[in-house]
């Protein structure tokens, strides 16, 4: 029987959701040579606040905040905002879309594996294979020599190793959400996250923007700095709830595939970048690993 058309909408939610965070990884790029780490990470969580602003306003039915959850706030947008704009930011600085696509699809292993230390849940075998994939691509990317000499070589090292700082920020982000969930809804978490995120850099922002030459950023960077603020803070978090309404988490998760491949994709196609033996045997690594992490389990039918 073919999926009902609501079924069909949520795995289209689902699958542009990761594309664009697959997207963003990679344009952040350019916009990183572009415009300095911290000044980029404020105007990022200042454009997505200004258009969350209406989801700050706290609904008639929700609960006053408790001590506990204010601290999972704060731990959220720190583990989940700042730190992983700066590790990402940076890290893709000094490294290729690719290898931080790659990287990236470590993320459903990492935060199966966080789950299991944190939260007490089940590991299977599958995902112990999952956890083993993402190594074994990530250290390919580290053995990878890059053809720039050996300077990008230890740029690109350090650069991998503060993308993969990304990922288990992120992770982190995702096991702190399952708790908060349970108090908050997905607007008013996302919109208070990124009020604390503007919040946190703030200081190295503004500083930034003081010795900063806002005239000598090109008119594409700031369109391309307006898509990643509003893909990164607002849009790729309303697609993933929308599809999730209809899609068991379980179910959703596989659509994390088209994060590597998007942003692999704009690697290769829009920053002109090329895959190496390495990095497509890493490549094929990370998303046998993403499924491996994300397909659900097939019950067994009682007898």
């Amino acid at each position: 029987m073919p999926p009902a058309p609501n079924r069909l909408f949520a795995y289209a939610c689902l699958a542009l959701s990761m594309s664009l965070v697959g997207s963003y990884v990679a344009l952040s790029k350019p916009l990183a040579a572009a415009i300095p780490v911290f000044l980029l990470a404020w105007m990022r969580f200042g454009i997505g606040g200004m258009a969350m602003l209406h989801w700050l306003r706290k609904p008639a039915e929700e609960s006053p905040l408790t001590p506990q959850t204010k601290r999972l706030l704060f731990l959220e947008s720190f583990l989940g905002n700042f730190l992983f704009s700066i590790c990402m930011l940076f890290g893709v600085s000094m490294t290729s879309a690719v290898s931080a696509g790659v990287i990236m699809a470590a993320i459903p292993a990492v935060v199966a594996l966080m789950s299991w230390a944190f939260l007490r849940e089940r590991i299977g075998a599958r995902i112990w294979a999952a956890i083993a994939c993402a190594a074994l691509g990530i250290g390919l990317l580290a053995s990878a020599k890059p053809a720039h000499g050996a300077a990008a070589a230890q740029n690109a090292w350090l650069g991998n190793m503060l993308v993969f700082g990304a990922v288990l920020c992120e992770a982190a982000y995702a096991v702190i959400g399952k708790k908060l969930t349970g108090a908050l809804g997905p607007k008013r978490i996302t919109s208070l996250i990124n009020l604390w995120g503007f919040l946190l850099v703030t200081p190295f922002g503004a500083y930034t923007a003081l010795h900063f030459d806002f005239g000598a950023v090109q008119p594409g960077m700031w369109l391309l700095l307006l898509f990643y603020s509003l893909a990164a803070s607002v849009w790729t978090v309303w697609l993933w709830m929308t599809g999730l309404k209809r899609v068991p988490a379980a179910q959703g998760g596989v659509f994390t595939v088209m994060l590597p491949v998007s942003a692999a994709l704009v690697g290769v196609f829009a920053l002109g970048e090329q895959l190496a033996g390495a990095q497509l045997l890493a490549f094929a690594l990370a998303l046998a690993g993403v499924v491996l992490a994300t397909l659900p389990v097939r019950s067994t039918p009682p007898h």
